[in-house]
């Protein structure tokens, strides 16, 4: 079975730095897209960042400039780099894999982690 850890996460001041990182596991045969969505309170999920194998790295305007993806397709692994971060980055922060497995493609999530940004 697929699964999708994340670490990171956790309380930081407006202004700093924090990491996410989200391993894929479990009966992988390759990876075309890796990203980072978020939910805050009373709000719908929304895209942060993707990596798709191939193509250029996608950001949402709220953090282009901020945020950084990155993967390592060798520990089948996305990381997302958040600088100057700001109280409204305050949400549970998913990752999202678009995994292929046995010859079908499937859209995998992590179980989510807590960002919260004090002002």
């Amino acid at each position: 079975q697929v699964q999708l850890v994340e670490s990171g996460g956790g309380l930081v001041q407006s202004g700093g730095s924090q990491r996410l990182s989200c391993e894929a596991s479990g009966g992988i045969f390759s990876i075309n897209a890796m990203g980072w969505y978020r939910q805050a309170p009373g709000k719908d999920r929304e895209l942060v960042a993707h990596a798709r194998s191939g193509a250029s790295p996608k950001y949402a305007d709220s953090v282009k400039g901020r945020f950084t993806i990155s993967r390592d397709n060798a520990k089948n692994t996305v990381y997302l780099q958040m600088n100057s971060l700001k109280p409204e980055d305050t949400a549970v922060y998913y990752c999202n894999a678009e995994i292929v497995v046995s010859g079908l493609t499937y859209n995998y999530w992590g179980q989510g982690t807590q960002v919260s940004v004090s002002s």
